[in-house]
């Protein structure tokens, strides 16, 4: 598996939002197309925002703690058709537990929870090389 950290999310001049994952060595890129919604919802934990009331990724969050799971990683496992999919990996009573995510939600969870983003290494041919991509100020 590859280790992979949020880069940035960013949103492209027809208004499509994409979260960028970076690799460790900081020379590969993954952008995955998501949408706006799902875009804040990343976005606020990596601004270091807190809203008054639990969204949706912090109520699931809850949840899953206050069930006695922990989520443990979060896995970009495949692309079909140009959708990526992704599983959370939550560990409860000694049981390990993957269950099918979206990838911008499971993305949104794991930087709430701390735990690392992987992807399947097979995915790296989709990956682009942090070079070729150009960025906005």
């Amino acid at each position: 598996m590859l280790e992979m950290m949020v880069k940035a999310v960013t949103v492209n001049q027809l208004g499509e939002f994409s979260v960028l994952l970076e690799d460790d060595e900081k020379t590969k890129v993954l952008p995955i197309m998501i949408g706006a919604l799902e875009a804040n919802s990343i976005a606020m934990p990596m601004q270091g925002i807190m809203p008054p009331r639990p969204l949706t990724h912090d109520l699931l969050k809850s949840m899953i703690e206050t069930l006695g799971g922990q989520i443990e990683k979060i896995v970009i496992t495949d692309i079909r058709d140009n959708t990526y999919f992704a599983a959370l990996h939550v560990s409860r009573n000694g049981d390990n537990l993957v269950i099918d995510a979206r990838p911008s939600d499971a993305i949104a969870l794991a930087l709430r929870c701390t735990v690392p983003i992987m992807m399947n290494p097979w995915l790296v041919e989709f990956t682009y090389d942090i070079a070729d991509i150009e960025f906005e100020e």
